[in-house]
Formats: structure tokens, C-alpha cells, sequence
């Protein structure tokens, strides 16, 4: 009898193909999406730990400050296991140069070439570097030796040849191997000046993406659960087809038990289709999207993450794992109201509908505690995490709130309806809120990602643009190259610019984490342009005279100190608090002192570039005069035009995978839609039938299908508004503070909603398309059969 029954059941996917299609593409979806965004993040962190673990640095502390190779030598004739490392760009390139002592250094990815006595000849001699695949690197370089185990984006050289391409003396930090002689003076009293930093508190590069990571998992995860939607409607939708099915096979003698574990088992081979397509389609998105988080990573915050995709087993396993839990989240419901109701309670036309009876007023108290929890999260949680919980609050209350508030709108609706007809159509309106709640969910689900992060989008372009045009006050940036050729430079554009305007900084620590100190000429190009958010009394004439420091609302808000407070700048001295700038689109803390104030603290210190203030009429002119007096090459003298270009290409490219995820997730609400809309169709002929019978055409039953569908889609989109503008603030005043430590104003665009809302209607149309097409060529003798059953 159990072979009898499988078969029975199975038939009815072979009599509907649509909806076995939409319950597998769902789950296929759902599953493809979440994967392919963890294949991305597992790929970028597999990278991360790879950069960390280059010569130990991740587990290693490392001593900081002003450093020579003489503070070396004495280092180590103190007794102190310590390897130099040499940090910084290649110059003409994105790579990350590093500096090695082979004989000193822990193992790194290039170890077994050194072993080998002409690898490590040409290394120490300078006649060979060793770099990661894929780099575009510059001419003049050594011989170049690519190791696919050297983390993307770095350049391994010897110490000296690292010193002699970043024109630079000096040694970025010291690696401590281990314990000193016991006897040996402390490094910090051996070396003054410098700081002793612990592992843990070196800020490596995957904290400062953990913010992106979520972000891109917190959309994984909505599009799974809009997956969800799709495969729950069709589940629910395929049982509620069975009833009379069920009704025959228990009256037959098969036990509840038993015909619950052959759903199961039903179920079990639909996971096990649509994971293998899931995790297919997952790569597939991940391949896609992952040069696009390689280059915004790259971009926003300097980390290298390789362009090619690797995939591992456990990757496939978590696959099917989460096909698997999808499907047991979407069917076990209906697998225990069968489980649950009596034997004839499946023939009953409306069984299913009264097993779920307290559902929607359920639904409605779940929905009121999850804003409630998001409104805490909001004003009182704490951290990242707290931030993404509180955005997925909000976003499955609002979800869940959908359908209780259509029922009350639509029953109003009703209640003031005039004529026949159009009652019947609020009603039966009314009527379908069930059969297609999960599809609205997932449709409001999308267009609140939408607006809340098209709202986030634009309001952090409107005041991206206007701060940089603040900050890069100066018409001209020049690049000078080398010390020799700056000095040069000086001499040169004296009487042809207003002002030079050095651009100086050193690597530091500020408040025990990593960060840039500057140094500032005092000029009124920045007397006038910094934005200031905090500051005290005469703060331009104190920092000029040296008497504290500017620091960005990142290290402010990291540390909580404004101005009037004081700060331990690491290198740079504790200093006063003198203002708080903004910083958009930087996640590392920074803090500035005056030029001379700097000079005394790093007199070895050269500037990396300057800025001039010409009349802009006159920059090209003084542009093309240091290209021919110094043979500049392209990308050595910029103008302001050009790094703001440079600066919003890096800024749109930073969004660019959110918002193809966001098309995505939206794409599969409209597929839900679809489906249910399909599904339902057949379903509707006995509703519909006497409606025909008493006069109305089929072409008027298909036009008010087709409207029963956009004005539940309108109401849905004017309900998403609201909600995708309470996660915008959530993202621009609770997650972006947490992730980035900054905070932007909202600001509203009503056109951009409403534009959002239109195509919600279009894709309700489209969605509705179909089955009103359908329901318009139904043959009558069709809908005359419906009178000859018992309905």
C-alpha cells in the first residue's frame, strides 16, 4: 500500500508541472542566493586570513613607532628575538609591498623558494621579488616570481629592495618572535618612543570588513527568506489541492503516521532537487558578483580578496543543509495540521482555512512584540550584531503585520462598497489575502530592502558629494615622487599657485588602535572648508600654534572623546581634543596637528603629495607646465574633478553588489507572485463560475483579476514605504555608527518611492498577467462543470 500511496501522491505533481516547477525553482532560489553570498564572504575571508597570517602577523605582537635599522641592531643585541618588516604601496600600483628579513622572518608563503640556494641569491642580491597571481605591477621591478600562495595583492621583497622602492629609510614595525633573555630591558624603555601592540588589538582588515559582511548576509539571508515565501505558498497551496486525496487514502486504512513520513519523504526528494540546483545557481552568483566585492573592497578599505572562486565540500554540504532546513521551516506546518486534524477533516472545503483560524490573530500579536524589539534594539542595543537584529526585526513584524492589515482594509472596503459588484470584489479580494499572503510578504520584504537602501544610498551621496567638495578644496594634486624631485617641485611652482599645501602623514596609533596622524599647514583653504562637527573656541589659531589636534568623528565616536577631551595619539603624544571632523567613507580613525607641530614630532618624514590653489582658469596651464618640466606621467598630477570622480566611482562600487541583490531579491518576490497567482487561478473557477453564470463576461472576470492584483500590490507598496523608511534610518543611524563610526542625515525621496511603487504595480500586472489571460479563454463548458460537482 505504500507504493500505491507515493504514486497517488506523486500524481499530483505530474497533473500540476507549474507548481512542482515553482516549488523546486523556489527552494532552487532561496538556497542559490544565500550559498553564493557565503561562497563570496568565505572566499574574502579565506583572503583575510591568508594576509594575516603572512609572516605570523596575526598571531605575533608587533613594536610601532619611529623605527631605523639601527633601533634594530639594538633591538637585537639586547637579547630581543625581533624581525624587521618594511610595509607601504608599490609605487605605480595597488599591490602591497612587503619588506622581509629572509634569515629572521617566521615562514611565509614563499619559504620553500628561499630554501632553495639560487631563490634565495637572487632575493637577498635584489634580483628577485616574488608576488601574488593577477598583479598588474610597474616596470623597473626585479625579476618577479608568482606564488599562488601569497596572499592577493602583495609583493614580497627583500628589506633593502623594499627600503629602495618606497624611497624610504625607515622600518614600519618590528615583529616580536618571542620572550627576551630574562635580564633584557623592556622594548618600549629599549626604544622610546614606540608602543607594544598585542595581537588582538592590531585591527586587522576583517574586522573592518565585518561591517560589509554582514551586510552582504543580511541580504543572503532576506533573499532566502523570500525564497521561503514561494516555497511555503506552493506547499501549502499543493496540500490544500490533496484534501480530497488525503480524505481517500486514510478512509482507505493508511495511517496518519504513514502518510505523514511519505510526505516526508516527498519532501526529502524535492530538497535534494532543488539543493543541487541551488548550490549550481549559487556559484554561478557568486562568480558574478565576486570581482565586484573584490574591487569595492579593494576600494572602500584596502583589502585585497582574490578574483577567483574556490570551493570546498563543506560548501556543497551547507548547501544542501540549508535546502533541507528551508524546506522543513516551509512544510512543516502543513506536515503537522495533517498530522493533527481528524480523518474526515480533509473533505471539508474549509478544514484547512479553520485549522488556521487563530493564525492571522496570532500573527498580528508576533508582529507588534518584533517592532517592539526592534524600536529597544534601536534606541538601546549595542554592536553590529544588535544593529542586523534589529533590522530583521523589523523587517519580519512589518511582514507579518501585512496580513492582518489588508484583512482590516479590505473588510473596510467592503463595509462601504456600493452595488453588487464591486462588494463581490473587495470580498473575494478579501478572500485571496490568504492563498497569496506569503507572496505580499515577500513582495513587501523587497521593495522595504529597496527604498531603505536606496533611501541609505542617497542620502550618503548627497552628503558624500557635498563633503568632498568641501575637503578637496585644492584645484591641483601633484604627486612629486621622491624627496629630491618634491623639493623641486617647490621651487618650481613658487609664483605660479597661490598656495602649496603639503599632504604629510605617518601610520600611528591612535587610542591603542591603528590609524593616520597628519600634519597641517595652516591656510584658509581649511579654515574655511573643514566641516567641522565639534570644536572649541579659536580651534584653527590653537592648532596652528600647536596646542592639540583635529581628530574624525570615526575615532571620536570609537573613543568617546569630543572636543575638550584629551587623547593618547600613540607616536604623536597625548594631545587635546581642539575639533571633530567628518570622514565620510573611511573606516580607520585619524588625527591632525599642525605642520610644525608634526615636523617636531617626524622630522624623517616627507609629504606624499601636495595640493594647489591656482585660479582654476589657470590649472590646466600650470597642469601641463609640470608634466613637461618634470616628465610626468599620467596619474601623478590630478585635478579636483578627477579625484572626485575617482573617489564616487569608488563609492558606487561599493553599493553596486547590495543593489544587485536587492534587483535579485525583488525578482524572486515577483516570481512568488506569479506562482501564486497561478496556482490560485484554478482554484478560483468555483468562486467565480456563478459570477459568470449571473451575467459577467469572462473578459470582465479576467480585467478584475488582473485588478484584484494591483490593488493588493498598491496596498502592499504604500505599506513597504514606511517600512523601507524606518530601515533606512536603522542603517544611516544605528548599523552605519556600529559599522563605520559615522552617522548621516535621512534624507527623504518621495519620487524614488514612489517610482519603487510603481513597479511593484507593474510586476503585480505581470504577475496577474497570465492567470487573467487564462481565466478570459476558459472555455464556458469549464466553468459549467463546476454546477455539477458538490461545491
Amino acid at each position: 500500500m505504500n507504493r500505491a500511496a507515493l504514486g497517488a501522491l506523486l500524481s499530483h505533481w505530474v497533473r500540476h508541472p507549474l507548481q512542482a516547477l515553482t516549488l523546486v525553482v523556489g527552494l532552487a532560489l532561496a538556497t542559490g542566493l544565500w550559498t553564493g553570498v557565503q561562497a563570496i564572504n568565505a572566499e574574502a575571508r579565506q583572503s583575510y586570513d591568508r594576509a594575516a597570517e603572512t609572516l605570523g602577523q596575526s598571531a605575533l605582537p608587533r613594536l610601532e613607532g619611529p623605527l631605523t635599522l639601527r633601533d634594530l641592531a639594538t633591538a637585537r643585541r639586547a637579547g630581543w628575538p625581533v624581525t624587521p618588516v618594511v610595509e607601504g604601496r608599490l609605487p605605480g600600483s595597488r599591490a602591497r609591498l612587503l619588506g622581509i628579513d629572509p634569515f629572521t622572518a617566521p615562514p611565509t608563503g614563499a619559504s620553500d623558494d628561499l630554501a632553495e640556494g639560487a631563490g634565495l641569491t637572487g632575493f637577498l642580491t635584489g634580483d628577485l621579488v616574488f608576488a601574488a597571481p593577477g598583479l598588474d605591477l610597474p616596470d623597473g621591478l626585479p625579476e618577479v616570481r608568482v606564488l599562488d600562495d601569497l596572499a592577493p595583492g602583495l609583493v614580497l621583497a627583500d628589506i633593502a629592495v623594499a627600503q629602495r622602492l618606497l624611497q624610504t629609510s625607515d622600518i614600519s614595525h618590528l615583529l616580536v618572535l618571542g620572550q627576551a633573555p630574562v635580564g633584557a630591558p623592556p622594548l618600549t624603555d629599549l626604544l622610546p618612543g614606540t608602543t607594544l601592540v598585542d595581537p588582538a588589538g592590531q585591527g586587522d582588515i576583517a574586522r573592518l570588513t565585518d561591517s560589509f559582511h554582514l551586510n552582504l548576509t543580511a541580504f543572503g539571508l532576506l533573499a532566502f527568506l523570500v525564497g521561503l515565501f514561494i516555497v511555503h505558498s506552493a506547499i501549502g497551496l499543493a496540500f490544500e489541492q490533496r484534501r480530497p486525496l488525503f480524505r481517500t487514502l486514510r478512509a482507505l486504512g493508511l495511517p496518519t503516521g504513514r502518510l505523514t513520513v511519505l510526505l516526508g519523504a516527498e519532501l526529502l526528494v524535492v530538497t535534494l532537487v532543488s539543493g543541487t540546483l541551488g548550490i549550481l545557481l549559487g556559484y554561478l552568483v557568486a562568480a558574478v558578483l565576486l570581482p565586484g566585492v573584490a574591487a569595492t573592497l579593494s576600494g572602500l578599505y584596502g583589502a585585497s580578496v582574490s578574483g577567483s572562486l574556490t570551493l570546498s565540500p563543506l560548501w556543497w554540504l551547507s548547501g544542501f543543509v540549508m535546502a533541507g532546513a528551508g524546506l522543513a521551516l516551509a512544510g512543516g506546518q502543513s506536515l503537522w495540521q495533517l498530522a493533527r486534524l481528524p480523518v474526515l477533516a480533509p473533505a471539508m472545503p474549509r478544514a484547512w482555512a479553520r485549522a488556521q483560524a487563530t493564525t492571522l490573530r496570532r500573527q498580528a500579536m508576533a508582529g507588534v512584540a518584533l517592532l517592539l524589539l526592534s524600536l529597544s534594539l534601536a534606541l538601546w542595543g549595542q554592536g553590529l550584531v544588535m544593529g542586523f537584529v534589529c533590522l530583521g526585526a523589523l523587517l519580519l513584524g512589518a511582514a507579518l503585520l501585512l496580513p492582518p492589515l489588508l484583512s482590516v482594509i479590505l473588510d473596510f472596503g467592503t463595509g462601504r462598497a456600493r452595488g453588487a459588484l464591486s462588494q463581490w470584489l473587495w470580498s473575494d479580494t478579501r478572500q485571496q489575502v490568504p492563498g497569496l499572503s506569503l507572496a505580499l510578504m515577500a513582495l513587501l520584504l523587497a521593495l522595504s530592502a529597496n527604498i531603505g537602501v536606496g533611501t541609505m544610498v542617497g542620502s550618503f551621496r548627497a552628503t558624500f558629494v557635498g563633503w568632498l567638495d568641501q575637503r578637496l578644496a585644492a584645484e591641483l594634486y601633484v604627486d612629486p615622487g621622491t624627496a629630491e624631485e618634491a623639493a623641486e617641485m617647490v621651487s618650481f611652482l613658487e609664483g605660479r599657485v597661490d598656495a602649496i599645501l603639503p599632504v604629510i602623514s605617518v601610520e600611528t596609533l591612535l587610542e591603542g588602535a591603528p590609524g593616520d596622524l597628519f600634519g597641517q599647514v595652516d591656510h584658509a583653504t581649511f579654515r574655511d572648508n573643514w566641516p567641522l562637527l565639534d570644536a572649541v573656541p579659536d580651534v584653527w589659531d590653537r592648532l596652528a600654534a600647536g596646542e592639540g589636534a583635529l581628530v574624525n568623528e570615526q575615532l571620536a565616536r570609537r573613543t568617546d572623546i569630543w572636543a575638550g577631551g584629551q587623547i593618547d595619539l600613540g607616536a604623536g603624544g597625548t594631545r587635546d581634543v581642539l575639533g571633530v571632523y567628518s570622514d565620510y567613507g573611511n573606516p580607520r580613525g585619524q588625527a591632525v596637528l599642525g605642520i610644525d607641530d608634526f615636523n617636531d614630532r617626524f622630522p624623517g618624514v616627507t609629504p606624499q603629495r601636495y595640493g594647489l590653489r591656482v585660479d582654476p582658469a589657470r590649472a590646466p596651464e600650470v597642469s601641463n607646465a609640470l608634466i613637461e618640466a618634470f616628465s610626468l606621467p599620467e596619474g601623478r598630477i590630478i585635478d579636483q574633478a578627477g579625484i572626485k570622480g575617482f573617489s564616487l566611482a569608488v563609492f558606487e562600487q561599493t553599493f553596486a553588489v547590495t543593489a544587485a541583490l536587492n534587483v535579485l531579491t525583488l525578482g524572486v518576490a515577483g516570481f512568488a507572485l506569479w506562482a501564486s497567482l497561478t496556482t490560485l487561478g484554478a482554484m478560483r473557477v468555483p468562486q467565480v463560475a456563478p459570477v459568470w453564470a449571473l451575467g459577467l463576461s469572462r473578459g470582465r472576470l479576467a480585467a478584475m483579476d488582473l485588478l484584484r492584483a494591483v490593488i493588493l500590490a498598491a496596498f502592499t507598496a504604500a505599506l513597504a514605504i514606511p517600512v523601507g523608511a524606518a530601515l533606512a534610518w536603522v542603517l544611516l543611524a544605528v548599523v552605519n555608527v556600529q559599522a563605520f563610526g559615522w552617522r548621516l542625515p535621512l534624507l527623504p525621496d518621495p519620487l524614488g518611492w514612489l517610482t519603487l511603487a510603481a513597479w511593484a504595480l507593474v510586476a503585480a500586472a505581470l504577475a496577474a498577467a497570465l492567470p487573467s489571460w487564462r481565466l478570459w479563454r476558459m472555455p464556458p463548458a469549464q466553468l459549467v462543470k463546476v454546477f455539477a460537482h458538490e461545491r
